[in-house]
């Protein structure tokens, strides 16, 4: 486990010390040293007017936890999809940690509740502010690193996060033959070919369609302006066919 540095004590409310005390519980995890969890939750307008007291803000946690989460998504993908291409992991991963993805993953578990603010943030909006959002859920998986260790962040985006991979989420960014791919070796269900079935139409506006086949079953038809958006179409049929009969 990281060492967890000595944080500064923090002089909160009864109602701050509270709310801590409740996502603790919420997240069913203790923090050794909780003034990190409260730094992770520190925005520098929070310190700005408080600068007689030994607080500080959450950027550095904010720099540390992104590349905590840029390592333990990589490695849950890497390992999730065993035929999937750098290309096709990098965009998927750059999808599960940009700022619309991190801003879902804190609203879900109430975040902006606990966000320490100055008056002026406070009144302009700040708790909800997406930026803000983001860099307070990349600061609390920092936070949690140092006090808890690798294998706890894994723990708890196994429960927050990658569920969400799971149930497809992020396929809007994911090549549909690559996860039809993973579905069939996932399941040991055999081999699947793409057959072009038709092309038709003049050379500048061409249109084809492809089948996809499980075992020399149809499984997808699908269309496209090329081939390979044809077979993508198919896949994505063929998909849709496998999780319906689950």
């Amino acid at each position: 486990m990281p060492h967890s540095r000595r944080v500064r004590e923090y002089k909160l409310s009864d109602v701050e010390k509270e709310n801590f005390i409740r996502f603790q519980k919420q997240i069913q995890i203790t923090f050794s040293n909780e003034g990190l969890l409260i730094q992770a939750f520190t925005h520098s307008s929070y310190v700005n007017e408080h600068r007689k007291k030994p607080y500080e803000d959450n950027e550095r946690l904010e720099y540390l936890g992104d590349a905590v989460l840029e390592l333990t998504v990589s490695q849950y993908l890497f390992q999730k999809y065993t035929t999937m291409s750098e290309g096709e992991l990098t965009k998927l991963r750059a999808a599960i940690v940009c700022e619309p993805s991190l801003v879902k993953f804190a609203n879900e578990l109430d975040f902006g509740r606990y966000i320490l603010l100055g008056r002026g943030e406070e009144m302009t909006g700040g708790r909800t502010r997406p930026a803000l959002l983001a860099d307070v859920f990349e600061a609390f998986i920092g936070a949690l690193y140092l006090d808890q260790g690798l294998q706890v962040v894994t723990n708890f985006l196994s429960l927050h996060v990658f569920p969400k991979i799971n149930d497809g989420a992020f396929s809007h960014v994911m090549d549909f033959k690559s996860q039809l791919q993973e579905f069939v070796q996932r399941d040991s269900t055999g081999s699947i070919e793409y057959k072009i079935l038709q092309e038709k139409g003049p050379a500048h506006n061409r249109e084809f369609v492809s089948k996809v086949l499980l075992n020399g079953e149809t499984l997808g038809i699908g269309s496209g302006r090329s081939k390979k958006e044809a077979e993508q179409h198919a896949a994505k049929e063929a998909l849709l066919k496998l999780k319906e009969s689950k």
